[in-house]
C-alpha cells in the first residue's frame, strides 16, 4: 500500500488557547507513527511551524510548499523531505492538494478558511473524493459549523455539502477516522 499523504490546514500563527500548539503537534506526531506524509504550507511559523517540527522530529517525510512572496513572512522551512516554492498563493494550494489523500484543517484564519472552502467547493462540484476533516480544538471551528448550517438551512447549498465535512474534536481522532477509512476500503 502506497504511503498516505495528508495535507494540514492550519495557522500560520500559534493562536491563544495553547490546545492549539498541542494538537498541532499531536497532528505531526501521529502522522509519523502511522508512517504516513505530512503536506503542509512550508512555513515554521505558528501552528504550521508546530506540526512540521514534532512531523520532522518523530521521523515523517515532510512536504512543504509555499508560495514566494511568504518565504520571508512565514520563514520557509527549507529542511523539510521537499521543498517547493511556487508563484502564486492558488498554485499552493493546488500542488498540496494534488500532493495530499486526506484534508485537515487545524485552528486558523483567513488563508486556513480560504484552503478549506476551495477543496469543499472542489469537493461539492464532484471534483474530489477526499475526506476534509475540521480539528474542532477546544470548539474552535463552533462558529464556522453554524455558518454552514446557517449556509445551507438558508438555500445557498444542498444539505449534502454539510456531508463533505468530518468535525472532529482532536487531532487523534482525525488520524483515526481516517485509518479506519483506509482499512475498510
Amino acid at each position: 500500500m502506497p504511503v498516505k499523504s495528508i495535507c494540514v490546514f492550519c495557522g500560520s500563527r500559534p493562536g491563544v488557547d495553547p490546545a492549539y500548539t498541542a494538537d498541532a503537534e499531536a497532528m505531526g506526531k501521529g502522522i509519523a507513527a502511522k508512517g504516513w506524509r505530512l503536506v503542509y504550507g512550508a512555513g515554521d511559523v505558528g501552528l504550521m511551524g508546530s506540526v512540521a517540527r514534532a512531523a520532522q522530529e518523530a521521523g515523517a517525510d515532510t512536504f512543504g510548499v509555499i508560495p514566494a512572496h511568504l518565504v520571508a513572512w512565514e520563514v520557509g522551512k527549507t529542511d523539510l523531505t521537499r521543498y517547493i516554492v511556487t508563484e502564486t498563493m492558488h498554485e499552493r494550494k493546488k500542488v498540496m492538494f494534488m500532493n495530499s489523500d486526506a484534508l485537515v484543517v487545524l485552528p486558523g484564519g483567513a488563508g486556513s478558511l480560504d484552503e478549506l472552502f476551495e477543496v469543499l467547493t472542489w469537493r461539492q462540484l464532484g471534483l474530489h473524493q477526499k475526506p476534509i476533516y475540521i480539528v474542532n480544538t477546544n470548539g474552535y471551528w463552533d462558529k464556522l459549523k453554524q455558518l454552514m448550517n446557517h449556509v445551507t438551512t438558508s438555500g445557498f447549498a444542498d444539505d449534502s455539502i454539510l456531508d463533505f465535512l468530518t468535525w472532529v474534536p482532536d487531532s487523534a481522532s482525525a488520524l483515526e477516522d481516517y485509518a479506519k477509512r483506509i482499512n475498510a476500503s
